[in-house]
């Protein structure tokens, strides 16, 4: 299969130099030629994991053996604790679900797509010979997960920007105490919209992304969205067969990555009703989904960190399907949203969307409410997911992150600590990373120093 660029300017690539692009040379985003038709993979029961995801992944990936793919999704779950399942369906009210996505390494949903692009990486490097260096930007979660995938592997450098001050203080252990040589934390003094436009600003300099032989992990990365799509056809396998009519998919969201890999899985044959996308105060994606304008804002410090974005990156790939791949028309709008200028989409009837917005206070209640309705406790990104359930419809909360993530706000919400051993051991570790101003310019030349002279 071919892989294309939203602006339609840059030649369409192969599976590894998809994967190795990350953004496209003309700024757009990858996008397949075309989507397989996956009903063949969906099931009255679950299949084991890994072997869900090799059958989706050789539908995208005709560059790797079957046999390479099959270990290397044998590989990436192999870190899951019980890699079989490793996106347990938990049933907590008679219509209501939620599909657990935290139970990997740094117990948050970005593990799926993040353990497979560490290894993606380590066989990127083992055929081409050349050491890779990775950027990405984070709200709390991508940065971990990447780091983990990506730590101690051998002529891989990592260097992962966050907003300082905007994330929990263990989301922030879990980068900057890992002992890892190649690994490279970077605090800038702003939010992570500032953290992602300097990401994509680098990567558009085409001439110090050679020279600097750079790679991307976050969901700009096409590869990070086909992962995420595995565990929407694992929940639906789960679910019981009186409970697949008119489904609901309940997704927190804030750069849009992790719903859009369900809307494309059911763009290729997955049967879900409606995907629900569940913001925090920070609603640009509620403002979009429920007027059909796309306008930033400034963004607001919450008790969900990990969405506090104005600048939500997948939008591009979800408006160059909504416009038909009219990659013209594509470039235009990116170009306004890019200046901060409102959009208004054309014909806008997001038939499979809808949305919900909840604050800061909501996310307290939510969290309480849950625990003392169905005694599942959630994590504050997750409790956004919560907000305004129709118990009649199936539905399945997809739940992001371990609550134990968050131990101040929980223990706000509902008096007690959540606590995990994985968390625990972090705390009497030394963290290491920089603080730099938030400049396209600070981050570049941290980069020259610790790539181009290092």
């Amino acid at each position: 299969m071919r892989f294309h660029s939203t602006r339609g300017e840059s030649p369409p690539l192969g599976f590894t130099e998809t994967f190795a692009a990350g953004l496209a040379p003309d700024g757009g985003l990858y996008i397949p030629e075309s989507l397989p038709d996956i009903t063949s993979l969906i099931r009255l029961s679950p299949v084991p994991y890994p072997e869900l995801a090799a059958d989706f992944f050789r539908l995208f990936d005709d560059e790797h053996s079957p046999g390479e793919v099959e270990a290397l999704m044998t590989r990436s779950y192999s870190t899951f604790p019980d890699a079989a399942n490793a996106a347990p369906l938990v049933q907590v009210a008679e219509n209501t679900f939620v599909l657990e996505l935290f139970h990997g390494p740094t117990l948050a949903f970005k593990d799926f797509g993040l353990q497979l692009v560490g290894n993606l990486f380590e066989d990127q490097i083992s055929r081409t010979g050349m050491p890779v260096n990775i950027l990405g930007a984070t709200s709390g979660d991508t940065g971990s997960a990447a780091i983990n995938g990506l730590a101690d592997k051998k002529d891989a450098r990592v260097f992962i920007l966050y907003p300082q001050g905007r994330i929990s203080e263990l989301q922030e252990r879990q980068m900057t105490c890992t002992g890892s040589e190649n690994i490279f934390p970077i605090a800038i003094e702003g939010s992570f919209d500032d953290a992602q436009n300097i990401v994509k600003d680098l990567f558009g300099d085409l001439e110090f992304k050679a020279r600097a032989n750079l790679s991307a992990v976050n969901s700009i990365n096409l590869i990070r969205i086909l992962a995420q799509c595995v565990y929407y056809i694992h929940a639906f396998n789960q679910l019981p067969e009186n409970k697949r009519n008119a489904l609901r998919f309940v997704v927190p969201t804030g750069n849009f990555g992790n719903i859009l890999a369900g809307w494309l899985t059911s763009r290729m044959g997955l049967p879900a009703g409606c995907f629900v996308v569940a913001t925090n105060q920070n609603d640009l994606l509620y403002r979009l989904f429920t007027s059909g304008r796309y306008q930033q804002g400034e963004v607001s410090h919450s008790l969900a960190p990990s969405m506090d974005i104005q600048v939500a990156s997948n939008f591009e790939r979800f408006l160059h399907y909504h416009l038909e791949g009219d990659s013209a028309h594509t470039t235009r709008i990116m170009a306004q949203v890019k200046a901060g200028e409102a959009v208004d989409l054309p014909d806008f009837e997001p038939e499979k969307f809808t949305a919900t917005r909840t604050d800061d206070q909501g996310i307290l209640e939510n969290i309480r409410i849950t625990m003392e309705n169905t005694g599942y406790l959630t994590d504050p990104h997750t409790a956004c997911a919560f907000q305004d359930i129709n118990p009649a419809i199936p539905t399945i909360i997809l739940a992001t992150a371990h609550p134990a993530k968050f131990p101040e706000t929980i223990r706000k919400a509902i008096d007690k600590q959540p606590e995990h051993s994985s968390l625990e051991a972090l705390k009497s570790r030394n963290p290491r990373n920089v603080s730099i101003p938030a400049t396209c310019s600070a981050v570049r030349d941290y980069l020259e120093e610790n790539i181009l002279k290092g």
